[in-house]
């Protein structure tokens, strides 16, 4: 069995798949590994390093004939570079990595069209057994810290309470937006530069987690009796529930010097938390950094990557936090992948998919030339339509149309182009 380790393609993305302290253990169960030349330079793990672990280092076109190929981010998380990979990947490969599913679901018909086996670390099982292969989580971990310090920086003023014979200087008021593993690593790290803390998510069962760490669990007058899934991430809320958010939430944010907003729904947009005309209520000089900003932002202003400036108040829209910080997260998200790469291992050392395991299930979105997992195809169904309609509206605006760029003709084709590349029935496959 032959795993190829990818350089990253994804313009400034740092971080590498694999590590070479994951190599033996790899090893161990009948895996060769081999790296791309430079795959981790970035994150500080040069190709000797590999080399001292077992690894043999090699050009990429010398990687064609692995079995498993392991990104950071494959296409759907790479639409810059990523189709760069197809050239290497051939009928029965396995790719796993970050691929965006829910947000770039054509890109997973794509790698289903090349008869590759994707399997998205994003859709990991929230169950005890998956933890330890919760790739969100990891990079969530590293993206709270990396946000806070991000803020300092940006902060005109220190985060800790001094008093010095030149006088006391009070510490900063730091308001964090969702309690979930960003959220709650936003905290930790803010507390210990010594900051005041408040936090507020719309669930009310993490007020514990938020006030074991020291901060102030801010509660909003607010019904939030279904605010959480089965699966414990915050559910969408209506536009009513909403407006009364931004409201309260307003009042806080004006007494912040930082806001760090998580609040993020799986496959979809991100909730607007924060309105202009609540930014414009804070301090000049005051810090907000959007951690959603990649799908909408928790904040009015914020766009990504970028450093937007409204009314005096700086606005970060940072999108790759992690790769900011390439070597703990290369070195978490290697540990990731590594155990669910083990997973697919049976007693004999042979690759095996068991289709009945819940890890391999709820992770598996592309195989054998299907779209096996019913989110990625529902969102595919829903995009076919739509642009078949819009095509049909068209049409029908139209006077002395060519008959080959008929409504039904172009709708047939948009719909063969999909169907040819995956089968739209929902294979038993689960989130």
């Amino acid at each position: 069995m032959e795993v190829a380790v990818l350089k990253e393609t994804y313009p400034g993305e740092q971080r590498v798949a694999l590590i070479p302290a994951s190599i033996p253990k790899l090893e161990k169960s009948g895996f060769r590994v081999f790296v791309e030349t430079g795959a981790g330079d970035a994150a500080g793990f040069a190709d000797q390093l590999y080399v001292d672990a077992g690894a043999q280092v090699v050009d990429r076109s010398e990687l064609a004939n692995a079995d498993v190929f392991l990104q950071v981010r494959s296409l759907g998380a790479n639409t810059v570079e990523g189709r760069s990979d197809l050239d290497l990947l051939s009928q029965g490969k396995i790719v796993i990595g970050m691929c965006d599913p829910l947000g770039q679901p054509e890109s997973i018909a794509e790698m289903a069209s090349h008869g590759v086996t994707q399997f998205a670390l994003e859709m990991v099982p929230r169950i005890s057994r998956a933890q330890s292969m919760d790739v969100l989580s990891s990079m969530a971990t590293i993206a709270g810290y990396r946000a806070v310090l991000l803020a300092a920086v940006e902060l005109p003023q220190m985060f800790p309470m001094n008093m010095t014979a030149a006088g006391t200087l009070t510490p900063a008021q730091v308001f964090i937006i969702g309690a979930g593993v960003a959220g709650l690593q936003a905290i930790a790290t803010a507390r210990r530069l010594g900051a005041v803390v408040r936090a507020y998510d719309v669930r009310p069962a993490v007020k514990e987690q938020v006030e074991s760490l020291g901060a102030k669990f801010v509660e909003l007058d607010l019904d939030t009796g279904d605010a959480e899934d089965a699966g414990g991430y915050a559910k969408e809320m209506g536009d009513d529930f909403i407006s009364l958010q931004q409201q309260k939430m307003a009042e806080v944010v004006a007494e912040s010097d930082v806001v760090i907003t998580t609040a993020a729904i799986p496959g979809r947009e991100a909730p607007l938390l924060i309105t202009t005309e609540a930014v414009r209520g804070m301090k000049p000089g005051s810090v907000i950094v959007d951690l959603a900003a990649e799908r909408g932002g928790n904040s009015e202003p914020s766009r990504p990557d970028e450093r937007v400036i409204e009314s005096g108040v700086v606005v970060l829209g940072p999108t790759n936090l992690p790769s900011e910080i390439p070597n703990h997260a290369s070195q978490m998200y290697s540990n990731n992948v590594a155990r669910l790469l083990l997973e697919m291992v049976d007693e004999d050392q042979h690759l095996f998919l068991d289709l009945d395991d819940e890890i391999i299930n709820g992770t598996l979105v592309a195989h054998e030339g299907v779209v096996v997992n019913h989110r990625v195809s529902d969102l595919l169904d829903a995009t076919c339509e739509e642009v078949a309609g819009v095509a049909n509206v068209d049409s029908q605006e139209s006077v002395g149309v060519d008959d080959s760029l008929s409504s039904d003709k172009l709708g047939d084709e948009v719909t063969d182009h999909i169907s040819d590349s995956v089968d739209m029935e929902d294979d038993s496959t689960h989130d």
